[in-house]
């Protein structure tokens, strides 16, 4: 049906171009179910079937961007695109020239439909609600298709379609400590599920011993999957892309001018191979199924989009114009979880990390806060919750000099967001032993 859809305004609108007018169009859609659930309770559900048309029009190496909410009916959705490109053919005449726009071609045309055994609608609260019950639990969540599609007046034609389901919640304590969880993948697995709700309410008991300040200084630390995902989720922001490089204003810099390098046990790619995001961007081309970034330790491969090539000279790998990871995979070690502890011996045991920032870029150093059921271990035992605390490191440190070990799983840590839509992909990490890492304050 969405398919179909998107074909049909693909062959309506670019009817309505004149000479040397170009157009891409960007399909965003899906076809969810969301369930809000509170207290280990069902407050809402609903289904949403929704999409939206992104247009780009040029003309005379000028751009301009729009976009309509696609009801459906094609008449309607005709008139809204159509009014639209007139909107931009106006709004290009007022324009500057674009010095290194990239003009669509014809590079080839792609399918690809991601199958799924999914939960279905009307099973998904009778699925959920048994393993949560006796705590608080909070959370969302989100089920079911999800749609892109890029086609351009030259004949190029993309079409991507997945499945899949996420459960992002909190477990909350009577003092509201919060344990973070977040289960998702494509085929349903209810014992997998199951397994990992109970997880986290054992970690929902030790939350409820009372929380130690920790001071500030160096502590040998484990970091689960999900405070790795937000570290890597920083190398998309002023990290490896090849404009950042070139601006100065990256922190991989030192990798690139100083020689420096991370841990030879380091390793993340650029992955399509999940199925997770389609692997073309939003002008319609098409990435390398697996790009490698740092590889044992050494940075391989920067993120350059077109239009950085363009301005640039460095060859393209068809980024997103942002330069920013899609689908990143970090390689696991040899760490088996039950030997984490063990390993750890005494230090911070850190099951998620928040509101991260750079605070020198060219040093590559990052702060945050510690969030979300992070404990102090001695002798191998978890024996309690700590406080809240800041830390800033670099990361030439904690995955280069100070990393000692790398988890033997990597998991997928989702993209959860809902606003507007849901968001495809996340990242593919394990977790990783540091000797030390800094808190400050």
């Amino acid at each position: 049906m969405m398919e179909n859809v998107f074909k049909t305004l693909c062959t309506g609108l670019f009817t309505e171009l004149k000479n040397d007018e170009l157009l891409t169009l960007s399909f965003c859609g899906e076809n969810s179910q969301f369930i809000r659930i509170n207290n280990a309770t069902i407050r809402q559900t609903g289904l949403v079937d929704d999409a939206t048309l992104g247009l780009k029009f040029i003309a005379n190496n000028r751009t301009c961007e729009g976009s309509i909410t696609v009801s459906g009916n094609n008449d309607v959705d005709m008139g809204r695109g159509v009014a639209e490109i007139k909107r931009m053919r106006s709004e290009a005449q007022e324009i500057l020239e674009d010095l290194f726009l990239v003009l669509p071609t014809n590079a080839g045309s792609s399918r690809e439909v991601k199958e799924a055994v999914g939960l279905g609608f009307d099973d998904a609260v009778d699925a959920l609600l048994p393993a949560m019950q006796g705590v608080d639990l909070v959370g969302i969540f989100a089920n079911g298709r999800m749609y892109r599609g890029n086609a351009n007046s030259r004949g190029q034609h993309h079409w991507f379609q997945t499945e899949s389901h996420c459960l992002d919640y909190s477990l909350v304590t009577s003092d509201h400590q919060m344990v973070k969880g977040t289960y998702a993948g494509t085929d349903w697995d209810q014992n997998a599920y199951e397994n990992y709700v109970a997880r986290s309410i054992k970690k929902l008991a030790l939350l409820n011993r009372k929380p130690v300040r920790v001071d500030p200084g160096m502590y040998r630390t484990w970091f689960e999957a999900a405070a790795v995902a937000d570290f890597l989720d920083m190398f998309s922001w002023n990290g490896i892309s090849e404009a950042s490089l070139q601006q100065g204003c990256s922190g991989f810099g030192k990798m690139r001018h100083n020689d420096q390098r991370l841990s030879p046990k380091f390793t993340i790619s650029e992955d399509f191979s999940s199925g997770l995001v389609p692997k073309f961007n939003s002008n319609g081309e098409i990435a390398p199924e697996s790009l490698p970034i740092i590889s044992n330790g050494e940075l391989t491969n920067t993120l350059v989009s077109s239009r950085t090539a363009a301005e640039y000279g460095a060859p393209t790998n068809y980024a997103e114009d942002g330069e920013e990871m899609r689908s990143p995979t970090m390689n696991p070690g040899d760490l088996a979880h039950d030997d984490i502890l063990k390993e750890l011996g005494a230090g911070l045991y850190l099951s998620n990390i928040h509101y991260l920032n750079w605070s020198d870029n060219p040093g590559g150093r990052i702060t945050g806060l510690t969030r979300y059921a992070c404990f102090l271990v001695e002798k191998g035992e978890i024996v309690a919750p700590i406080e809240t605390m800041r830390f800033d490191d670099t990361f030439y440190r904690f995955f280069g000099t100070e990393l000692e070990s790398i988890g033997s799983t990597a998991e997928v840590i989702p993209d959860v967001l809902t606003y507007g839509q849901r968001s495809l992909g996340g990242i593919t990490c394990p977790g990783i032993l540091t000797s030390e890492f800094q808190l400050t304050l």
